[in-house]
């Protein structure tokens, strides 16, 4: 492709709204633009990376076996409803009516239509296992699109489903898409992490997140370098450091307007770690207090998992309930349900003292209050790991897949049953499987670029070669240009040619800037001495090599 042919329209200045690198480089290099909020038009260098991608994808997809077929962006909701999701998700679904009147919404994932097909096409055990994909779009109303393609509300996705007849087999497709992610991110270039994760609203009993380690990423997993332990910390198990057990006596101390544990912590001048934070939720209308360590945070989705649905008491129902402003609550005489962190189990704290302007000093768990005690504290940097002992480190990251054991809860709904061997109905087991090839090349660029643009890995770039002639005034200069240019391309070369009559200048920076891996610089000196520049775009080295010898040095 002839660069005064394609449309790359490159920037110089950084947009103003951009704050992910990969956003920022997208914009500059002309890789994509904005057309709304969360919606993104993929140009000409953008969509070859995709498609770069989406082979691998398929290439990794059809080596396990798995059927691409394509699914419809448009689905009627009766489907979504018989599976509950109609109403569980909420605003982030896309609804219409068509011309009859009849509901329907835009695909934001692909479930109940797949498990709809199996259950009209599969009847006996012999049909399975079967494993169908499809690389389509799909469509969330994100509340807060962000970060360039990383947050959108439409978008495309890779998402293959398996349908087995029993668990055994379900545990086989489940690892041959964890192996197969294992490869498809490694063959994109990226550094990964396989880590455990939250189910959500997709459901089901295991799930595994595939996470790429960036700054720009809204994800946080758990880290364990001694024994692999990886969670996201939706999920992460921690132990948190242990204190030294004071030998506090039981006292009320007065602490006017001191309400915060960081308030109490520097009036009193004793750690956070030494402290109980009581915080009231309120769960099915039942009021419960959960109970943290003054430096640890709760995890909303652990206490959810114990309580349900919860939220955080309003100030005038704590009065009403406790019979104590907040900022002075204390487990001590309670008589509502108490839920405490596990690290509390040992060692003398400070709380509130159920007293306006007081807090007690010298409380002890289980002689003082009584709960029921659960990990329901955030990991964070230097808590011990669960398995091993050995410290944790948080790591901010890109999810860029995941994969889900969905087990029945979408084929009983649908009615996607079985015939066994013995003649017996059986629901059929599924997993899901998703990627999003759009994440994959904003991670890859997250992870590659220097202060001059993108580096892309080899595997995934828009082109494998670009060709730099800087005279194009010099017929030398154009005749080898477009020699090697033919060349390349007879060997199966994706080549880029800068013909445009530009100053050197403007050539090297927007060849740094869209980050194609090799460039060919064709200078008017080396070439009176038969001689072209091989440059490494990753390692900026560059090496002269004779005109008749690049073909084979680039073909390596």
């Amino acid at each position: 492709m002839r660069f005064s042919k394609m449309f790359i329209p490159t920037l110089r200045e950084v947009p103003a709204d951009a704050e992910a690198v990969s956003h920022k480089l997208m914009l500059r290099a002309g890789y994509v633009r904005q057309l709304a909020a969360g919606l993104y038009i993929f140009l000409p260098l953008g969509w070859r990376a995709l498609d770069k991608i989406n082979a691998i994808l398929k290439e990794e997809m059809d080596a396990i076996g798995s059927q691409e077929i394509s699914m419809p962006i448009l689905h009627p909701a009766e489907v979504w409803q018989q599976t509950g999701r109609w109403n569980a998700i909420g605003d982030e679904m896309f609804r219409l009516k068509d011309r009859t009147g009849r509901e329907m919404c835009l695909g934001m994932t692909h479930e109940e239509i797949m498990t709809w097909l199996a259950s009209r096409e599969i009847r006996s055990y012999r049909d399975l296992p079967q494993i169908w994909y499809q690389i389509q779009t799909k469509l969330r109303d994100e509340a807060r699109p962000k970060s360039g393609v990383l947050r959108t509300r439409e978008f495309i996705m890779k998402d293959s489903y398996s349908f087995d007849a029993d668990e055994e087999s379900l545990e086989k497709n489940y690892q041959l898409h964890a192996n197969a992610y294992h490869k498809i991110f490694s063959r994109c270039g990226l550094k990964f992490y396989q880590v455990e994760s939250d189910p959500g609203m997709m459901g089901g009993a295991v799930s595994h997140e595939f996470m790429a380690p960036s700054p720009a990423g809204e994800d946080e997993v758990a880290l364990c370098d001694k024994c692999g332990y990886a969670a996201n910390v939706e999920l992460a198990k921690s132990i948190p450091s242990k204190i030294k057990t004071e030998d506090w006596e039981f006292e009320e101390v007065h602490t006017p307007d001191k309400r915060t544990v960081q308030e109490v912590s520097n009036f009193l001048k004793i750690k956070p770690e030494y402290f109980v934070k009581s915080i009231l939720v309120i769960a099915d209308q039942t009021p419960v207090l959960a109970l943290m360590r003054g430096d640890q945070e709760l995890h909303e989705k652990k206490l959810t998992k114990i309580i349900g649905s919860h939220r955080p008491a309003q100030k005038t129902e704590v009065k009403e309930i406790l019979g104590v402003e907040a900022g002075f609550i204390g487990p001590m005489n309670q008589k509502i349900r108490i839920i405490a962190d596990s690290c509390l189990k040992e060692g003398v704290y400070i709380s509130g003292a159920n007293k306006q302007h007081y807090h007690a000093k010298g409380i002890k768990p289980e002689k003082d209050f009584k709960a029921e005690w659960h990990d329901i504290h955030l990991a964070k940097n230097g808590d011990k790991c669960s398995r091993c002992g050995a410290e944790l480190r948080i790591e901010r990251c890109i999810e860029i897949g995941n994969i889900f054991k969905l087990g029945t809860k979408y084929s009983v709904p649908l009615k996607a049953i079985f015939l066994d061997e013995k003649g017996e109905e059986k629901p059929i087991i599924m997993g899901s499987y998703g990627i999003g090839p759009a994440r994959i090349a904003a991670a890859a660029i997250e992870q590659n670029n220097d202060k001059d643009g993108i580096i892309w890995p080899k595997s995934i770039a828009p082109f494998d070669v670009e060709i730099l002639p800087l005279n194009m005034n010099d017929s030398k200069t154009v005749e080898v240009a477009e020699r090697l240019y033919k060349d390349l391309r007879e060997k199966g070369i994706e080549v880029l040619l800068d013909d445009r009559d530009e100053r050197a200048g403007v050539k090297f920076k927007d060849a740094d800037l869209i980050g194609i891996p090799t460039q060919i610089i064709l200078g008017e000196k080396n070439l009176k001495e038969g001689f072209v520049e091989i440059k490494d775009r990753r390692t900026k080295e560059a090496v002269k090599v004779g005109v008749e010898e690049v073909v084979d040095r680039v073909s390596v």
